[in-house]
């Protein structure tokens, strides 16, 4: 009877312990993830961690996740498509409430969204779109208007180079087929066109990356010593033009004036500065707008298909007044 009820209790605890240390719902979501037991379940595929738009954009959501109860199930795609529709395809099989995700080019995605809509599974885009004709593929996007940042930005260069009789422009493209870099290029365009005295005259994609916006501005500088002015199409592309300038023998934000868009710390540090001439805002922090959207779908409630951040621009004497409180 002894020999029985010891292996009656040892076959408990092997119970208990098989219970406390994998599967169900106390498993960890994923790496960076919240996991727990949550009602709620979100899979979210980020493009990567290219520049510090992205890394404040990323601490965002996982914050916000753990703030709201949502368990979150992430993957960094390391700005590769092939990567991104991996984790969409595995959050399906998973069974989780919500996807959404940071695509990283526009297009391309249409198989697998058909997927999650017959899983049942509601997919919200942020910060970037898609470009697909079937809308109802996706519940609502988030983020912002791309092609507004660019017109913001051209009117800036128009504005500054009022009494300029020719200006060439050198252009830091963000990464190819990406909804940012389509966007941005096209408003910037639509605004200094209509102005003659403006050319541009190089555009090259530094794929987001301040090595990349280094790389491209020395090639840049090589081909066009001439030109007045750089717009990169994020703060990080143009650190990296910085670097490029001032290894020429050149001042940024004299020689050679600098437009870029986000406004994270490092680009506002460089524009208080003087190197940066004009930022035009793009939030990272949309994790708590996320999080409640993913909520309201799961409630089966309406929401708009399109919910913009509202952002604004930056001068050197803004950015001053704003780096002591500046989140990201």
């Amino acid at each position: 009877m002894n020999k029985i009820f010891g292996l009656a209790v040892a076959a408990a605890l092997l119970t208990t312990m098989g219970a406390c240390g994998g599967g169900g719902e106390a498993t960890p979501a994923a790496s960076g993830g919240t996991g727990g037991d949550e009602t709620l379940t979100m899979g979210f595929a980020q493009v990567g961690a290219e520049s510090g738009w992205r890394t404040a954009n990323t601490k965002s959501i996982q914050e916000s996740a753990k703030t709201a109860g949502i368990g979150l199930k992430f993957s960094d795609a390391q700005q590769k498509q092939e990567n991104q529709i991996k984790a969409i395809r595995s959050y399906i099989q998973q069974k989780v409430d919500i996807i959404a995700f940071s695509p990283v080019v526009e297009s391309g995605w249409d198989t697998v969204l058909k997927e999650a809509q017959t899983a049942k599974i509601p997919v919200i885009l942020t910060d970037r779109a898609v470009d697909s004709s079937d809308t109802s593929l996706y519940v609502t996007f988030l983020g912002s208007d791309f092609v507004a940042e660019g017109k913001k930005a051209g009117d800036w260069a128009v504005k500054e180079f009022a009494s300029a009789s020719g200006v060439k422009v050198a252009q830091i493209e963000g990464t190819t087929g990406s909804a940012p870099a389509i966007d941005r290029a096209e408003g910037f365009a639509e605004v200094v066109k209509a102005d003659p005295k403006f050319q541009i005259v190089a555009s090259q994609t530094g794929d987001f990356t301040r090595a990349g916006g280094k790389q491209v501005a020395e090639a840049l500088l090589k081909s066009n010593p001439d030109i007045n002015l750089i717009y990169a199409h994020n703060d990080d592309m143009g650190l990296g033009a910085i670097e490029a300038i001032e290894a020429a023998g050149k001042t940024p934000g004299k020689d050679i004036k600098i437009i870029t868009v986000d406004a994270v710390k490092d680009g506002m540090t460089a524009l208080s500065e003087g190197k940066i001439n004009f930022i035009v805002e793009c939030s990272p922090l949309l994790g708590p707008q996320l999080m409640d959207l993913a909520k309201k779908v799961k409630a089966g409630e309406t929401v708009e298909k399109r919910i913009l951040t509202e952002e604004g621009t930056f001068t050197p004497e803004q950015a001053k007044a704003a780096l002591p409180d500046r989140k990201y």
